[in-house]
């Protein structure tokens, strides 16, 4: 199976699921890195569906969690909104803003498969809940949302229930891992190749691994992508950097491997904040990435 060579991008720009501003201006910094004009020259057909409006003035918290109710709204239109893209026979880029806006895409995109595969390129694992959250920020519970675990409005939107399963994920790149989330790992039997694995086992192994264990039980797969998965050194622009990440090699190598499968049915990345940035620099990063995962060759 090759590539949907029809890509419709999406922008998020959202900053309400974490504390520090700056990543709602992560499409804007994204486009302006050459996104569309990238893909157009590898030879796809682009449309740039523009952002969904946010409200960045709200407040709404609930309890623990802040902003749920603005964002549970964006999440919504984004689940509709990448449904739609998938139905009209289209591959859903989504471009954040912070990665809470995984719990729409992950909500949307799923409707259209049994058993979505998704690999979480990420320091972090993002199945906190608001019982197990250290910070009360959404942007570290997408994932246990979209395992149907946490907070009823996160966990039912755009459909009841859960939308994957913890036997058809697999976190690539975690390095700082709550105790709560440690425990759910362990209880669910998620996959996690952490940077020791990734270390010790080289890239190309882990991404084998982790294709070869998706396979055979998924019938799509979702790319979801914090840039702060990488290595701050080279990725600078990021909310939450957590030093000794992946290398910008070893992500394009990740990244060629995955367009290799045949298996990419949609992608997001998330977490680019130019204002924490230097001259753009990890925005220019996310185009490269992309380059890779949309099959760009050096020759």
């Amino acid at each position: 199976m090759n590539v949907n060579r029809n890509i419709s991008i999406i922008g998020v720009p959202m900053d309400l699921g974490q504390s520090r501003r700056g990543v709602d201006m992560g499409p804007s910094a994204v486009r302006y890195a050459g996104m569309k004009e990238r893909l157009l020259e590898i030879g796809y057909e682009v449309k740039d569906l523009g952002d969904i409006t946010v409200d960045h003035t709200l407040d709404e918290s609930e309890g623990q969690l802040k902003n749920l109710n603005e964002i549970a709204r964006v999440s919504d239109e984004l689940a509709a909104t990448s449904d739609g893209v998938i139905k009209e026979g289209n591959f859903p880029l989504i471009v954040g803003g912070d990665h809470s806006i995984a719990i729409g895409s992950l909500a949307g995109i799923s409707r259209n498969y049994e058993n979505l595969g998704v690999i979480w390129y990420d320091a972090h694992g993002d199945l906190n809940t608001p019982e197990t959250s250290p910070s009360g920020n959404i942007h570290g519970m997408p994932l246990a949302a979209s395992l149907g675990i946490g907070h009823k409005r996160l966990v039912n939107l755009y459909a009841e229930g859960a939308k994957i399963k913890p036997e058809n994920l697999v976190i690539i790149g975690a390095r700082s891992l709550d105790p709560g989330e440690k425990e759910l790992i362990r209880e669910k039997g998620i996959r996690v190749y952490t940077m020791h694995e990734v270390d010790r086992m080289g890239m190309p192994a882990v991404i084998d691994e982790a294709i070869g264990y998706l396979k055979e039980r998924t019938d799509g797969l979702h790319l979801s992508l914090d840039l702060d998965g990488l290595d701050p050194s080279e990725a600078p622009g990021v909310g939450t950097p957590v030093m000794g990440g992946m290398t910008y090699r070893e992500s394009h190598l990740a990244m060629e491997m995955i367009h290799e499968s045949g298996m990419l049915t949609s992608a997001e990345f998330v977490e680019v904040n130019p204002i924490l940035d230097d001259r753009n620099r990890t925005a220019d990063l996310a185009v490269g990435l992309m380059g890779s995962l949309f099959g760009e060759k050096l020759k």
